[in-house]
């Protein structure tokens, strides 16, 4: 379907250029110009014809004849294109037009210490017409001396509906586990509005915030269920052509007491991922990443911050 529109729109455009007013141009300006067009490059096309207008001032008027007709053309195929692309994305299975990356990292040391390590994510992303979808997981593991030092699972799924060029509605439901900081399972459940501060030119900058429930279930056999506000920042800048830096936070505030009204922070959460990306190729990526979690209130015993230092080879498909 989108193969067949686009040659319509070459076949229009094809035909849209065999006007009289190229005719009435010099021989080596009407061939000079066919063989841009016929390259199909916009830039090539353009850069030919304002020096067609340059070197034959007198042929002016024809040449920006021929150029109007380029421009009508070009946005006629752009359209043709659009439309075909929205079509393929509106009739597009459940299980279609999913794209992603894996992350796998692991270490090994021995000697005064034997340790193994171990570090996966998952990222998946549907884009549609309005809506998108983000999937995302991560298995942090850890031993030191026979002994499990760290062991942290964390899952993600967050809708999202753009119903203006920089606003955005999203939902979020997401999954901790962290026995090791005392915390058997972490569920928590947000929606609320978000904006593209950022978007292009290689930087792209987003916050969101909402209010939030969150239920955490301790290893010691304690539960807390709570009503919480979260925040979250997205930031990405193409530093060089193969460089990226990624940077990634949500801070989470619950209330202290009744699930009514927001007043004062029982705990606050924050978790930030700050990384750099370097392109090996295509598809390949090796990346550096620091992660920081803050919990102000921890179970006894337990620290209030963790960090984590992962060095992954990163597959975008």
């Amino acid at each position: 379907m989108f193969d067949r529109t686009i040659k319509c729109a070459a076949a229009a455009v094809a035909l849209s250029f065999a006007a009289p007013a190229r005719a009435e141009l010099p021989e080596g300006a009407r061939q000079m110009i066919d063989a841009a067009l016929a390259s199909g490059d916009d830039a090539k096309v353009a850069t030919v014809l304002e020096l067609a207008r340059t070197t034959w001032p007198q042929e002016a008027d024809a040449i920006a004849a021929i150029e109007g007709e380029w421009q009508a053309a070009k946005a006629e195929r752009a359209a043709a294109e659009a439309a075909a692309q929205e079509d393929a994305i509106r009739s597009a299975g459940l299980f279609e037009r999913w794209s992603g990356e894996g992350e796998l990292g692991g270490f090994q040391s021995s000697g005064n210490s034997n340790t193994v390590g171990a570090s996966a994510g998952l990222k998946l992303k549907r884009e549609g017409i309005a809506w998108s979808h983000r999937l995302a997981a991560r298995f942090d593991y850890q031993r030191q001396n026979g002994i499990t030092s760290r062991e942290q699972l964390f899952a993600s799924y967050e809708p999202r509906w753009q119903f203006g060029q920089t606003v955005f509605a999203y939902g979020l439901a997401q999954y901790e586990r962290d026995q090791i900081q005392g915390v058997d399972g972490r569920y928590a459940i947000s929606g609320g509005l978000g904006y593209k501060v950022l978007d292009g030119d290689g930087l792209s900058l987003s916050v969101k915030a909402g209010p939030a429930f969150r239920v955490t279930e301790f290893t010691d056999g304690r539960t807390d269920s709570r009503l919480a506000a979260l925040a979250g920042l997205d930031f990405d800048w193409k530093v060089f052509e193969r460089l990226t830096f990624t940077q990634d936070a949500n801070a989470v505030a619950e209330t202290g007491g009744e699930a009514v009204v927001l007043i004062d922070s029982s705990n606050t959460t924050i978790n930030l991922i700050t990384g750099l990306d370097f392109a090996v190729s295509d598809r390949f990526r090796a990346r550096m990443s620091y992660q920081l979690d803050y919990d102000s209130n921890p179970p006894v015993g337990k620290v209030s911050t963790d960090t984590l230092t992962r060095a992954t080879l990163i597959y975008g498909f």
